[in-house]
């Protein structure tokens, strides 16, 4: 009778672990997933703030607005004489 009972419980419990233990592992996963997603959206927001103070910047400081226009566009002042380098090939 006793074994019976322990037996009868131990079914229960059987069942109940499989049909709870999915849903736990997936909660697992989904709480794994949103600490990944708050870390990446922790840094998104820091590289924004980078680029809202570059972009600041470019707009009010015509030195740095001449910094980026010659270095990325190759742009020179009137009576400037570009010189462009060409490395040799050995």
């Amino acid at each position: 009778m006793i074994f019976k009972k322990a037996f009868y419980i131990c079914g229960v419990l059987f069942f109940l672990l499989i049909i709870f233990l999915p849903g736990y592992t997936k909660l697992q996963e989904l709480r794994d997933k949103n600490k990944d997603l708050e870390t990446k959206i922790k840094y998104l927001n820091v590289e924004n703030a980078l680029l809202q103070q570059e972009l600041k910047r470019i707009e009010n400081d015509p030195i740095y607005q001449e910094k980026i226009a010659r270095a990325k566009m190759g742009v020179v002042r009137k009576g400037e004489i570009p010189i462009k380098v060409v490395p040799r090939d050995r």
